[in-house]
């Protein structure tokens, strides 16, 4: 096993943990160091395996699952999804690499603002629609959500943000088929992932009520910082 797969496990390990303990964070966290090892790891295998985890998410926290906002930020993913692929066929790898970079930091300084922005419909299509151009062009779609739904009660967050990453994995899947960027060397790349995907959920369950989310978070902050300047010194 070579150590460029290695790493792939280990970082979707750790994504997949972060994830499942505060919401979102795989591909944040993963995409820009995938992308180096290899850009055929960007987007479709990360959408794979966050379409599994968010299955098991979706279901650990069915209960919390509320779809009355979830239908307008599906109404924005659709058009979103359309032009992250249309982006994905005409963006070359160079260029993609900065704006998986930039999308990351972009996320983590949205992340440090102390903004409470209130969920409403206008603001859950435009959301959506963001999350449909960044998921489906670079795998990392949950930023957009999150900030909209960071203020709910964390298993509300957990299961509204899953429930929508099922959909949304999905929809971005569908239009990478296309634009070539989702086949069957895609899918065999995916294979590996998602038991380490697995694995990360399972010590997330063991693990998230006795770690201090804050900390989670400060982590995970700082991982993606790197990961994103990684991404962006790589494309220069």
């Amino acid at each position: 096993m070579d150590l460029g797969l290695l790493l792939a496990m280990l970082m979707i390990f750790i994504g997949s943990y972060v994830q499942s303990s505060i919401g979102f964070g795989l591909a944040i966290i993963t995409a820009p160091i995938l992308f180096q090892i290899s850009p055929d790891y960007v987007p479709a295998p990360i959408c794979l395996t966050a379409l599994f985890l968010s299955l098991i998410n979706a279901y650990k926290y069915k209960a919390n699952i509320s779809m009355k906002g979830l239908w307008m930020a599906f109404i924005g993913r659709v058009p979103g999804s359309i032009a992250g692929g249309a982006m994905l066929f005409y963006v070359e790898p160079q260029t993609l690499s900065l704006w998986i970079g930039g999308i990351v930091l972009f996320a983590v300084i949205i992340s440090l603002l102390p903004l409470r922005i209130q969920p409403t419909d206008p603001r859950l299509v435009i959301a959506g629609f963001f999350s449909g151009l960044f998921g489906t062009s670079s795998g990392i779609g949950g930023p957009p959500m999150a900030l909209l739904l960071q203020h709910q009660e964390a298993n509300h967050i957990r299961a509204n943000l899953s429930a929508f990453f099922v959909v949304s994995s999905l929809l971005s899947l569908m239009v990478q088929v296309p634009v070539g960027h989702m086949g069957i060397k895609h899918l065999y790349l995916s294979l590996p992932l998602i038991p380490m995907s697995y694995l990360g959920y399972k010590l997330a369950m063991k693990t998230v009520e006795h770690i201090d989310k804050k900390t989670i978070r400060v982590i995970s902050l700082v991982m993606c910082s790197v990961s994103g300047i990684v991404a962006i010194y790589a494309a220069l």
